[in-house]
């Protein structure tokens, strides 16, 4: 298995998804699935907030990355594309500068 390959990921979280039957028993249902993305947020940010450590940060940050794929998966969505369909929009973006921090958005007047 190579660790660095999308696929090699994509193929590990259908394997989590398969043993735990997620298909079957609302594991993929996609208004759970933002309940739980919603959950992790509140992880990351308290990892920020309370600065707790940066091997704590990533974990959360996995468990994101892994709930992001599974969801991929359960919606039926190449996310891989959708990545690189997305960054060809936003690096055409104008960059501003709001309340001193840089924001990349589609800025409507």
């Amino acid at each position: 298995m190579d660790t660095n390959s999308y696929q090699d990921m994509l193929k590990t979280v259908q394997a989590f998804h398969d043993k735990h039957r997620f298909r079957e028993t609302g594991g993929e249902e996609l208004t759970y699935r933002v309940a739980l993305m919603t959950e992790e947020l509140g992880e990351i940010s308290a990892c920020v907030t309370k600065g707790k450590s940066k091997e704590k940060l990533a974990e959360e940050c996995a468990d994101l990355f892994i709930l992001l794929l599974g969801t991929a998966i359960a919606a039926d969505f190449d996310l891989k594309q959708a990545f690189w369909d997305k960054m060809k929009k936003v690096e055409s973006r104008e960059a501003r500068m709001i309340n001193g921090r840089i924001r990349v958005s589609e800025f409507r007047e």
